[in-house]
Order: structure tokens, then sequence, then C-alpha cells
């Protein structure tokens, strides 16, 4: 069963996506429902990934490396400048987007991702066990920095105040810490034939998993952009400029750096995919004018996960 689903793993995920977006789009009150589920989803998807890495080993080789030093430079020096390069030229060009829509693109694109990028680099043939020990480091300073960006590149007098912590400490404990912690229990029990089911179990099921929690984030996020698709328009290309500037960041810094082959599919991925999913929270809690800001969140969250369903892909290719 198990290699059944990840032979035609691109097709269950794709298919998750389609009837998410269908159930989005044909159902819209499903919407507030679904998007209680989504975190719960990520935190179980988490949690067997956890089982499946062994984790004693990323935390011990951690400080080992350039890994560590390659990560958090591609995430929080390159990407605020490929930021502040592709709002610079939108504004040049007489067309810049909206305050709201600004405010959106620096919520989402300054945050590395900290949850499904464990899963997309287990799937695309990276470390994902050194990730997954780099994460707590990630999102750390992310919330440290996201205020200092926001005052530097974001729109008004003070855009930095809009930063609370309470998104980050939520994921920090949802999908952090709560699963790790139920992932170290089995660990506790040795090799013992119910603990070695569960692993086997969690393992079959990561294909699904990941096919559910799309299905879930599309239906939940698909309603929000309705009557808005006109508004968030202006994002779009900003969004694939990114993904495409990130892409060539993450290989040049690879091999400018000598990273084994998963060290840099981990990089690549990390440097690309975005912590929307954590985001949405604060940028539910903005002021009314800039209500379009979670519109452009959920939107990035749509055109990150078709970028990565192809790149899981094309990615062991490029970097082989």
């Amino acid at each position: 069963m198990r290699e059944r689903w990840e032979r035609h793993q691109l097709a269950v995920y794709l298919g998750g996506l389609g009837i998410g977006v269908a159930v989005g789009v044909l159902t819209p009150t499903l919407g507030r429902p679904l998007e209680h589920v989504v975190t719960p989803l990520l935190a179980v998807l988490l949690y067997a990934t956890f089982l499946q890495v062994p984790l004693e080993r990323p935390v011990a080789a951690l400080g080992q490396g350039r890994f560590l030093p390659t990560l958090l430079a591609v995430n929080f020096v390159a990407a605020p400048l490929v930021v502040a390069a592709l709002l610079g030229l939108a504004r040049l060009d007489g067309t810049g987007p909206a305050d709201a829509v600004v405010v959106g693109l620096l919520l989402t694109l300054l945050t590395p991702c900290i949850d499904y990028v464990v899963v997309f680099t287990g799937v695309a043939g990276g470390d994902r066990e050194r990730l997954l020990a780099c994460t707590p480091i990630l999102l750390g300073l992310q919330a440290l920095l996201l205020p200092g960006y926001l005052w530097l590149l974001g729109p008004g007098p003070d855009p930095g105040s809009l930063v609370s912590p309470g998104p980050f400490v939520t994921a920090l404990v949802a999908l952090l810490l709560l699963p790790l912690g139920a992932a170290l229990l089995p660990r506790r029990a040795g090799p013992r034939p119910a603990a070695r089911r569960l692993r086997a179990g969690a393992d079959a099921a990561m294909v699904p998993l990941l096919a559910l929690v799309l299905l879930a984030v599309a239906a939940s996020q698909v309603p929000r952009l309705d009557g808005r698709l006109d508004e968030v328009a202006a994002a779009v290309p900003l969004l694939v400029g990114f993904t495409a500037a990130m892409l060539v960041v993450g290989l040049l810094a690879a091999r400018l750096t000598g990273l084994a082959v998963p060290e840099a599919r981990a990089l690549v991925l990390s440097g690309i995919t975005r912590n929307s999913l954590v985001v949405l929270p604060l940028a539910l809690t903005l002021p009314p004018e800039l209500d379009l800001a979670p519109a452009v969140v959920v939107t990035q969250t749509l055109v990150e996960l078709v970028v990565l369903l192809g790149l899981v892909r094309a990615l062991p290719r490029w970097v082989a």
C-alpha cells in the first residue's frame, strides 16, 4: 500500500488540491469549519513525519557543517532583499500594489515555513532531519525580525506594530512541541512490535495525510478570495517572481557552500516555502483598512502549493 501511494503521490496531491478548490467554490459555507481543521491535520501530519525521523541524530548534528548558517542567510538575508527588489520594481512601473496587498506579501514572504516544508523535503529526497532540527530557530528568528522588516519595507508610519507574538507561540506549541513530544513516546518503548507497527502505519499514511491537508487548506481558504480576485491579482506576479528568484538563490547558495545533495534540496525548499498558515491568524487581526491582507496570504498559499507539487518531482533531477 505504501509503495502504491508513493508511486502515484503527485496525482493524489493534485487530486486533494483540486477537490479542495471545488469544495471551496461550490460550498463556501464549509470554509470556516474546515479552517479549524487545518492546524490539527498539520499536527497529525508532522507527528507522522517525526515518527520516521531519528530525532537524536539531527539535533546532535545541528551545529556541524554549513547548512544552518546557509539556511539562515537564505531566509533572513536573501529573501528580504528579493522582496524589497520585487516591491521596488512593482512601484517603479506605476502599478504598485495597494498598502494592504504589500502588508499581506510582507507577512507571508518574510516568514520561512516550519511545518509542511519538512514533509515536502522528505518527498523530494531532502534532509528533512536537519531541516526539522532547524525549525525552532527559524520560527524564533522570524518572530523577532518580522517587526523590523515590516518597519523597513512596509507602508505607513509604524507597520512593525502590527505584529503579535500570539500566532508564533501557537505554532510553536501546536505544530512543533506537541507532535514532537508525542513522537518521542514510542521511542521510549524501544523496538517493541507495537512501536514498530505505529511507525510503519505512520509511514504508509504520509501521502494520504498530506493530500488531506492540501484539501482542507484549499477548501477553507478559497472562499476568502470570493469577490476579491481582481484586487489580489497584483500580488500574483510578485508571488511567482519571489518563487523563481528564491529557487535560483537556493540553488546558487547550495553550490557555493558545497552542501551535500539532501541538504541542498532542503535548503531550496526552505527558501521557497513560506509560513502562510502560521501568519494567517495574524493577518486576520489587522485593522479594517488592511482587510485585503488575509486574501493575499491565502493566494500565496495556493500558488505555493501548486509550485511545490511540481517542484518535489523536478528538484531531484536538478540537484542530483
